[in-house]
């Protein structure tokens, strides 16, 4: 059998989580939105930092949080939900289905998997969209955040990327649009986007740490928000002392740039998110505000190239110490900018 929906718009994305919403949520409402948008009104900005022991180094830092899609569709009001099924088969037969009746189907999966992706790195919540398959071929055809084109991969290949052994999984996880209905407006969805994050950055919404810490394996360090940034901090503080010093300088380069997980990358999008936010809610965004949150993404940015140095000179403590100073002014910059929005958003009623 062979099913493929022709008429689906990829427009590549920097992003794969905003970039897969942003292309379902114009082919299902006619919503275009830029991605950094989307990423705000998913209330998607996080500082997740967690010790992973699989992992080489033992952690893992992430800029957003876990439910940035499915969160998206409660701010928006979209008839949106996620699942998780673990039963490999079922799993392949229930998006198959929709495929079947024409929709494109929203998949998570990791991203080391994928046959089609030639970067190579664990990543388990690694976000793209079933277009197609044919069963003959064993062949999917998926939009992914690249190229405009539909990317083919194995099915052997995409079924092990939903739900890998021995690594972090997401079980299959599959997202539907029931319809394209968007009850909130864009200014009523600014609003609620921005009191999850709010709420979320001050710790009042635990969620995404108690999330991350169950995938995690529920053992260990686990914070998020504010307090996993200063967490991240604390950490950074015994890295010199340790003979892979420069592997963990090396992790948290590629977090903040290569692979967008660590910092710089989503607060880059956050910004673009906020000069939007000032036009639709100037009552609970002011122009201060815009200037923190450009500041920090441009705080998170500036560590990338200490961190790449350390890589060189890993026992250089004056580095270290400007690495820390780095993390502190960047730490400082969030508590200011969450606290200004915390006097505005979290006294308006929605």
């Amino acid at each position: 059998m062979r099913a493929v929906i022709e008429d689906f718009r990829i427009v590549p994305a920097a992003h794969c989580g905003s970039g897969a919403m942003r292309n379902l949520i114009y082919h299902n409402c006619g919503l275009d939105l830029e991605e950094g948008v989307i990423f705000g009104l998913g209330a998607g900005l996080d500082s997740v930092f967690f010790s992973y022991d699989a992992a080489d180094p033992p952690f893992m830092l992430f800029g957003r949080g876990s439910t940035m899609e499915a969160d998206m569709a409660r701010t928006l009001g979209l008839d949106y939900e996620e699942k998780m099924q673990p039963d490999n088969d079922l799993a392949w037969e229930e998006v198959k289905q929709e495929i079947l009746e024409g929709r494109p189907t929203m998949l998570s999966g990791d991203i080391f998997y994928l046959d089609y992706r030639e970067y190579k790195v664990h990543f388990p919540a690694h976000r793209f969209i079933l277009l197609g398959f044919d069963e003959e071929k064993e062949e999917a055809y998926i939009a992914d955040r690249i190229n405009t084109y539909p990317e083919t991969c194995s099915m052997g290949a995409l079924r092990k990327s939903r739900n890998p052994k021995g690594v972090i999984t997401t079980y299959n996880q599959w997202g539907k649009f029931s319809s394209g209905d968007v009850r909130h407006s864009l200014p009523e969805a600014c609003g609620i986007a921005l009191r999850l994050t709010v709420e979320r950055m001050l710790g009042e919404d635990l969620s995404q740490r108690d999330l991350m810490a169950t995938a995690a394996g529920g053992e260990g360090i686990c914070e998020a928000g504010l307090k996993g940034l200063r967490t991240f901090r604390e950490q950074m503080q015994l890295w010199p002392e340790r003979a892979n010093a420069a592997s963990h300088a090396r992790y948290v380069d590629n977090a903040i740039i290569k692979f967008g997980t660590g910092g710089g990358f989503f607060r880059n999008h956050y910004a673009i998110f906020m000069a939007w936010a000032r036009e639709q809610r100037p009552d609970l965004v002011s122009a201060d505000s815009v200037v923190l949150t450009q500041q920090a993404a441009d705080q998170w940015n500036a560590l990338s190239p200490i961190m790449k140095s350390l890589v060189a000179q890993p026992n250089d403590r004056d580095l270290w110490a400007g690495a820390i100073e780095q993390v502190d002014d960047i730490y400082h910059t969030e508590y200011t900018l969450f606290g200004q929005l915390a006097d505005t958003v979290l006294r308006t009623a929605y």
